[in-house]
C-alpha cells in the first residue's frame, strides 16, 4: 500500500480520482481485503447466536437488581436487564427478554431451551443444571417483620412459633434449611405471594433478597426490614451445563462490565439499595 500511495501522489489529482472509482467499485461488489473480512466475522464462541440474529435472556420479574416491569409502559428496568442489553449490542443483535416471575423459575427454561444466558443467584445446588460466569454482584438477604413485631435480629427470628414465608428453590430457602433449628418455613411459589402472607399475619417474617424486602417495605406501613442479613448471595450470569465456550466469552464480558463500571453504572441507574458491585477478578465459582 505505501508503494502504492507514492504512486497515486506522482500521478496527481488524477490518480486519486482513479483510486476513489475503484473504492467505490469495490465496496459495490462487496470484496473488501481480507483483513476487514476477518475483523467482521462474529466470535466462534457465540457465533450462533450471531447468526440467529437474537440473544434470549432469562430473567426473573421481581426487583430492581434483577428486573423490575413498568406498570404503565411494560418496559422491563433493573440492573440485569442493563446488562443483557449491553451484551446484545456488544454481539450486534437484539436483546429479547425470557420472563419468569422469580429467579429459579428461570432454571425450568432447560427443559424446552428456552433461553441463551440467564442471570441467577450463585448456590452450588445450581452447578449441576447450569454454569456460573464470575459474580458480578453480591445480594444481601435478610427479613421482613410487620410493625408488631418483636423480632429484633436474625437470633430472634430462629424460635419456635416463628414461620418464615420463602421462595420455592430460591438461594435463600436453599440457606434457611441448613441454617434454622426452631423456627418453620413456610415455602411460596413467588415472593409476592409470601408478602401476602406477611401482610395477612399469617407468617411472622418474610427472607428474601434486601433490594426485594426494601420494595416490599414501602407497601406495608411500619414494617422493618432488619439490618442484620443471614446470608450475601452473589449475582452470575448463566449458561445452560456444558457450553464451554459460551461460558467464557460471557466470563470475558462480565469481567470488562466489572473493570469499566458498567455493573456500578447499572446500580445507580436502577437505583437499587442492599448491594454492591463486586470487584474484578473474582473467580467463578466452582
Amino acid at each position: 500500500m505505501p508503494k502504492l500511495a507514492q504512486k497515486i501522489a506522482l500521478a496527481g489529482m488524477g490518480g486519486w480520482a482513479i483510486v476513489i472509482s475503484m473504492l467505490a467499485l469495490i465496496s459495490a461488489m462487496g470484496i473488501w481485503p481480507e483483513c476487514a473480512s476477518a475483523q467482521s466475522k462474529p466470535d466462534p464462541r457465540v457465533a450462533d447466536l450471531v447468526q440467529a440474529g437474537k440473544l434470549r435472556v432469562g430473567l426473573g420479574v421481581v426487583a430492581g437488581h434483577w428486573a423490575i416491569k413498568d406498570s404503565a409502559t411494560g418496559e422491563l428496568r433493573g440492573v440485569a436487564v442493563d446488562l443483557a442489553k449491553a451484551l446484545g449490542q456488544r454481539l450486534g443483535i437484539e436483546f429479547v427478554p425470557v420472563e419468569y416471575p422469580s429467579p429459579p423459575k428461570i432454571l425450568d427454561g432447560l427443559q424446552t431451551n428456552a433461553w441463551d444466558v440467564g442471570f441467577l443467584g450463585v448456590d452450588p445446588s445450581r452447578a449441576a443444571l447450569v454454569d456460573f460466569s464470575p459474580p458480578y454482584l453480591q445480594i444481601e438477604a435478610t427479613y421482613l417483620v410487620p410493625a408488631s413485631s418483636s423480632i429484633r435480629n436474625i437470633a430472634e427470628a430462629d424460635k419456635s412459633g416463628v414461620r418464615i414465608a420463602v421462595a420455592n428453590n430460591s438461594v435463600e430457602e436453599i440457606v434457611l434449611k441448613r441454617t434454622l433449628k426452631h423456627a418453620e418455613l413456610r415455602n411460596v411459589d413467588t415472593l409476592p405471594a409470601g408478602f401476602d402472607l406477611l401482610r395477612a399475619g399469617i407468617v411472622e417474617a418474610l427472607a428474601a433478597p434486601r433490594p426485594t424486602l426494601l420494595l416490599f417495605a414501602s407497601r406495608l406501613p411500619g414494617s422493618r426490614v432488619l439490618d442484620e442479613p443471614f446470608h450475601a448471595t452473589f449475582a452470575a450470569m448463566v449458561v445452560p451445563k456444558g457450553q464451554a465456550a459460551r461460558l467464557a466469552y460471557i466470563s470475558e464480558f462480565v469481567e470488562e462490565a466489572k473493570t469499566s463500571g458498567l455493573v456500578q453504572q447499572a446500580i445507580e441507574h436502577v437505583g437499587v439499595r442492599g448491594v454492591q458491585a463486586v470487584p474484578p477478578g473474582k473467580p467463578a465459582p466452582q
